[in-house]
C-alpha cells in the first residue's frame, strides 16, 4: 500500500470521525508510543520504570501519598456468607432461637421475594457453635477452625452494609462501586492507576472456583472483572484451569514464536497507521494486549506449574491444592502471581447461597475455604510479603437471622440481608487482631461503627496511597470513581 492511498484513507476517516474518535485524535501517535514502550522493555529487560509510577500505568501522579500497600488479593465469597454462623455471635440469640423476630428490628426494611410472604421470621441462633481465639478473644465461628488460629493476625470488620439484596446487583455494586452494569472493576481501576510490577504479567488476574456447598452457585460475568469506560487492556485476565489456562494463548501448530514475532511486528504497524488515522483509543490497548499475550506465552506456563513447591506446601494448603482450579489451588496461585509482581488478583469462590439445607451446606463450603485462606496469610508473612500484601475476605451481603422455611426443618436456610455482615483483612497495612464495629443482639443491624461497601473500597484506595476523591475517569461528562457519587470515608481506624 503506497503512501499516498494511505494518506487518502486517512483523510477520508478523519472526515468521518465520530465525536468520541475526534477528542481521542489528540491520541494519534501513542500507538506507536506503547509499540515502542512494550519492544523497548524486551530488548532492554533491565531497563527501570519511574519511582512513583509502574510502566502499565495510564494515571499521572499515583500514587498520591507512601503506600502502605502494594497489591490486593481479594478472596471473594460469592453468595454471602452466613455472618451469624461464621463471626458475629450473640449470647442473646441462644434464648431467643426459635422467637419470632421483633417487626420493631426489621423496621419495614426490604426483603426479598423468598421470604417477604412468610408469615413469621424465627429467629435462629448459630447452629454449630464457635469460640474465642487469639489474644483479642475474637469469636470465630467452628466451622472455620483453620481461621481461628491466625485471628491475631487479621482485622474483622462486623459492620459491613449495602442497599443491595440480591445477588446481581450486590455483586456488581461491590466490586465496581454501583449496582448499574458498565462501570470498572476495582481491578481495572487499580491496574489502570498503579499498573503491574512485572511486564510479563496483567496487573490484574481472576481465578474462579465452585464451592461444594449450593453447587452451582450464583453465576458471575466477566462484568464483574471488566473495565467499563477505562481502556480494555486493563480488564481481568481469567485463568482456567488445565492446559490451556488462557484461552487461544499457545500458537496454532505450525507456528514458531519467531513467526509469531514477526507477525505481531506487522500488526503493530498497521495498528499504529490505524491509531493515526482515527484517534481511537482502543487501537492502543490492541497492540498491547497483543504483545502482553506474547509475553505471557512463556510466564504464565511457569507460574502455573506448581512442581517446584516443595511439600510443606501442600501440607499447608491442603491436599486440594494439588486439584487445578479448586479454592486451595487458587490460592496457591494467587500467592506466586503475587510473588511476581501482579498487583491486583481476585478469586471468585461461589456456592454460599444457603437459602436452603443449610446445615449441610454451609459446613461443606467453609471446609472448601477454610485452610486455604488461613494457610495464604501464613505463606505471605512467612515470605516476609503480608506487610504490603492486602487480603481481603468476604461476599457481597450476609444472611438473615431468621429462618427461610420452616424453623428446625433440614431444608430451611438463611435468606440474604445487607443491613449488616463480615469482611476480614489482614496485611496491608490492616491492624491485626482487631475487632471493629457492632452490631444488636439480633446480628441484624449496626449501632456502631457502620461501613459501607463504598468505605471498605475507599480504604482499599488508601492503604494502596491513592485518594478515592481524587482517583476519576471522565466519561459521559462525569468524573467516574471508583466510590461512586456518594460520600465515602476511609474507615482510619483500621490501619495501622
Amino acid at each position: 500500500m503506497n503512501q499516498s492511498l494511505i494518506h487518502e484513507l486517512g483523510l477520508r476517516q478523519s472526515q468521518m470521525m465520530t465525536r468520541r474518535s475526534l477528542f481521542g485524535s489528540s491520541a494519534a501517535g501513542l500507538g506507536a508510543m506503547a509499540l515502542g514502550k512494550l519492544l523497548a522493555a524486551e530488548a532492554n529487560p533491565n531497563a527501570s520504570a519511574s519511582a512513583d509510577q509502574s510502566p502499565s500505568s495510564l494515571a499521572s501522579g499515583l500514587p498520591h501519598f507512601a503506600p502502605k500497600a502494594k497489591r490486593v488479593i481479594y478472596l471473594f465469597q460469592s453468595g454471602g456468607p452466613s455472618h451469624i454462623d461464621l463471626f458475629d455471635h450473640k449470647d442473646e440469640l441462644e434464648q431467643l432461637h426459635g422467637t419470632d423476630l421483633p417487626d420493631s428490628v426489621r423496621g419495614g426494611q426490604r426483603l426479598t421475594g423468598m421470604t417477604s410472604r412468610q408469615s413469621q421470621f424465627p429467629v435462629v441462633k448459630p447452629l454449630w457453635g464457635g469460640k474465642r481465639c487469639g489474644q483479642h478473644g475474637t469469636w470465630v465461628g467452628n466451622l472455620l477452625p483453620h481461621l481461628q488460629e491466625i485471628t491475631d493476625d487479621i482485622s474483622i470488620v462486623r459492620s459491613m452494609w449495602t442497599e443491595a439484596i440480591n445477588h446481581d446487583p450486590a455483586v456488581t455494586y461491590i466490586n465496581t462501586g454501583s449496582q448499574q452494569m458498565g462501570h470498572a472493576s476495582m481491578g481495572a481501576w487499580l491496574s489502570y492507576g498503579l499498573g503491574s510490577e512485572n511486564e510479563d504479567f496483567p496487573a490484574y488476574m481472576v481465578l474462579l472456583s465452585q464451592g461444594s456447598g449450593k453447587n452451582p452457585g450464583q453465576p458471575l460475568f466477566s462484568r464483574l472483572w471488566g473495565s467499563g469506560y477505562l481502556p480494555s487492556s486493563h480488564q481481568g485476565v481469567m485463568l482456567r484451569p488445565g492446559a490451556n489456562p488462557v484461552l487461544y494463548l499457545k500458537n496454532p501448530n505450525g507456528v514458531s514464536r519467531d513467526s509469531r514475532r514477526q507477525l505481531l511486528d506487522t500488526l503493530g504497524r498497521m495498528n499504529q497507521m490505524h491509531s493515526e488515522a482515527t484517534g481511537d483509543p482502543e487501537t492502543l490497548a490492541r497492540i498491547e494486549a497483543y504483545e502482553m499475550a506474547y509475553r505471557m506465552q512463556t510466564s504464565v506456563p511457569e507460574l502455573t506449574d506448581v512442581s517446584d513447591e516443595p511439600e510443606s506446601t501442600f501440607e499447608l494448603y491442603g491436599e486440594d491444592a494439588r486439584r487445578p482450579g479448586s479454592y486451595a489451588a487458587n490460592c496457591l496461585l494467587a500467592r506466586r502471581m503475587a510473588e511476581r509482581g501482579v498487583r491486583f488478583i481476585q478469586l471468585f469462590h461461589r456456592g454460599w447461597d444457603q437459602h436452603i439445607s443449610i446445615r449441610n451446606q454451609l459446613p461443606r463450603q467453609c471446609k472448601d475455604v477454610d485452610q486455604a485462606s488461613a494457610a495464604l496469610v501464613q505463606d505471605l508473612k512467612r515470605l516476609g510479603m503480608l506487610d504490603d500484601t492486602l487480603v481481603i475476605w468476604g461476599g457481597e451481603f450476609g444472611r438473615t437471622v431468621y429462618s427461610q422455611g420452616q424453623l428446625e426443618n433440614p431444608s430451611s436456610g438463611r435468606d440474604h440481608h445487607g443491613r449488616c455482615f463480615t469482611t476480614w483483612m489482614a496485611g496491608g497495612g490492616v491492624k491485626s487482631g482487631f475487632d471493629y464495629g457492632t452490631t444488636d443482639e439480633f446480628s441484624y443491624n449496626i449501632v456502631e461503627n457502620p461501613v459501607h461497601i463504598r468505605d471498605l473500597n475507599a480504604t482499599v484506595l488508601n492503604l494502596l496511597g491513592i485518594d478515592h476523591e481524587r482517583f476519576t475517569f471522565k466519561f459521559r461528562g462525569l468524573s467516574q470513581r471508583l466510590t461512586g457519587v456518594e460520600e465515602a470515608h476511609v474507615i482510619r481506624d483500621l490501619i495501622a
